[in-house]
This record gives C-alpha cells, sequence and structure tokens, in this order.
C-alpha cells in the first residue's frame, strides 16, 4: 500500500477525540540499518535490557522515541515478532516455553508456527515515536490501545466504504505477534487481544486492546466514523435501557423500520 502525504499529528488528534484515547497513538518503522535508526531526531536508546513490550509501553504511556535493536531485547521471542534474529529450529521449537505456557514440546513448536511474524535477515532496527511527533515521517504501521467499544466503532469507519470483513485470531502468549507482528509482516489490519506479557512488563490495562495498521488506512477510518457519526451513531455507546421499547430507538437510525408487524412507528427523535 502506497502511502500518502499524511498529516500524522492531525491524524493522532482526530483519533483521540473520535474515540477517547486515555493514550496517544504512535507509530513503528523497521531500518535495515542501525544508523539509519539512530539519525531520527531526539531517539532515545535503552540502557537496560528490556522486553519489547516496555519500550512500546515507553512509547505509548510517556511519549518517548524509542530506538531498538536485538541487543536491547530480552530474548529471541521479542526479537523474532519484528524480524531482529533468526527465526531457526531452536527458535521454532519453543522449548523454553513447554512447561510454562504449554504442555507439551509438540504444543509449543505449534504455538511458534502460529505467530506471525517478519521475515529475518533484512532489518538491524525498530523505531517506536508518538504519532503527534512526526518523526517516522511515516511509519511502517500506526498503532493505539482502545477499548473493546471503541475498537468496534473504529472497525465500524473502516467498513463504512469499500466494506470487508476482518478475521483476527488469537495465538496466546506472545500475541504482540497478532498486533505488531502481523501488521507489520502484511501491511493490513490487526487488532490484538494483548497477552500476559503485554500486561505484566508493557503496563496495558485490563481493558484494551491493540489495534496497528498501515497509516495510509486511518483517513478511511476517521471518514467512516465521521459518517456515522452523522447519522447518529458515536461512540461511546449511550446505553438504551434493556427493559426500553426499542422502537423508538430504532425508528432514529432506520425510519420506517423501527416499529414490528402491524405497529406505527413512533415519531422519530435525535
Amino acid at each position: 500500500m502506497t502511502t500518502p502525504d499524511l498529516d500524522l499529528p492531525l491524524l493522532s488528534a482526530t483519533l483521540e477525540q473520535l474515540l477517547r484515547l486515555r493514550h496517544p497513538p504512535f507509530g513503528m518503522k523497521l531500518f535495515e540499518r542501525v544508523a539509519e535508526m539512530q539519525a531520527i531526531p531526539r531517539i532515545r536508546r535503552p540502557t537496560a535490557v528490556h522486553t519489547l513490550d516496555q519500550l512500546v509501553a515507553q512509547t505509548a504511556r510517556l511519549g518517548r522515541t524509542m530506538g531498538v535493536t536485538a541487543a536491547d531485547l530480552v530474548g529471541d521471542q521479542c526479537r523474532a515478532v519484528v524480524g531482529l534474529c533468526a527465526q531457526d529450529a531452536t527458535w521454532r521449537s519453543g522449548a523454553p516455553m513447554v512447561g510454562v505456557w504449554f504442555a507439551t514440546p509438540a504444543d509449543a513448536a505449534a504455538h511458534q508456527a502460529a505467530m506471525p511474524v517478519v521475515p529475518a535477515g533484512r532489518f538491524e532496527a525498530l523505531a517506536i515515536s508518538p504519532l503527534a511527533s512526526g518523526r517516522l515521517a511515516p511509519p511502517d504501521i500506526a498503532l493505539f490501545y482502545a477499548t473493546p467499544g471503541a475498537m468496534m466503532y473504529f472497525v465500524n469507519g473502516l467498513q463504512w466504504s469499500g466494506y470487508k470483513r476482518f478475521d483476527w485470531g488469537f495465538v496466546g502468549e506472545s500475541s504482540c505477534a497478532d498486533s505488531w507482528g502481523r501488521a507489520l509482516s502484511t501491511r493490513q489490519p490487526s487488532l490484538s487481544i494483548p497477552c500476559f506479557a503485554e500486561r505484566r512488563y508493557g503496563g496495558v490495562l485490563d481493558d484494551e486492546m491493540l489495534m496497528a495498521l498501515p497509516p495510509a488506512m486511518l483517513p478511511q477510518a476517521i471518514a467512516g466514523m465521521r459518517a456515522l457519526a452523522g447519522n447518529g451513531l458515536r461512540y461511546p455507546v449511550p446505553s438504551y435501557g434493556i427493559e426500553q421499547d426499542a422502537r423508538a430507538g430504532l425508528g432514529v437510525s432506520y425510519p420506517g423500520r423501527g416499529a414490528g408487524p402491524g405497529a406505527v412507528n413512533p415519531p422519530a427523535t435525535a
């Protein structure tokens, strides 16, 4: 997908407003050479060994622009998702996860095989930065954390024009592969349920999901959400009431179709 000139600060602010985000959207970009990553203005380099979840959180929660190499990460599970280490037979075995997350070596190996990852061998570094900073110009993917309700509304916006069904999975532990791993490798929208490590080490909240997608798709989603809002379909979704007569509410969105057989719609109200 080609990326047009994007006003990333404006897109970020618009997403924050439409989805009531707790934290601003951010981006990721892979680099073939470490020097290219280090040339980014105001890049920070880790001073300790981290999980990638922690470095993502330093951007998402603290607004930092972080530069990452394989040496900064605690193990190959983090490195492999973004293509910063060989996905060799040792990694594919998933041996460290046997008896921790999976009952047998076969289960662990099946999990590794199911993970969407960036192919190894091309990239040496990764940068993570708030979209509003404009420092990645543009990032490979944009990401944001949001509640399930906000994610529903965002995906509805993507589906407003040029409808497409979206199917996402849950690989289990290491589900960062379902978000940034999948989006970086396929350049397709990727929604994930953050895993235990993302919550323990990355500070992901209990009610948060993670969306990752090419930044060029953000204007499409925003236009769709604005169209939905123009139809009275907005986020947050106000509760109608579980014992109310539903016809008045449905009559607003579907004029002439809110009433049951033989009944007359109440007057439509905003």
